[in-house]
């Protein structure tokens, strides 16, 4: 099987779904770490 066009493009787009995958989680990740983070710091300033 050659690699046409439309096999190139399919991968392409299989590889993207992937990479934007790991990169939601990621993101997430670090958005809940700031906000636990944050919570943290006003929680610490309340006890002051």
């Amino acid at each position: 099987m050659g690699a046409t066009p439309l096999n190139a493009l399919v991968l392409t787009v299989v590889f993207s779904a992937i990479a934007l995958y790991f990169l939601y989680f990621v993101v997430r990740a670090g958005v809940r770490d700031g906000i636990l983070q944050a919570d943290k710091k006003r929680h610490e300033q309340a006890k002051q």
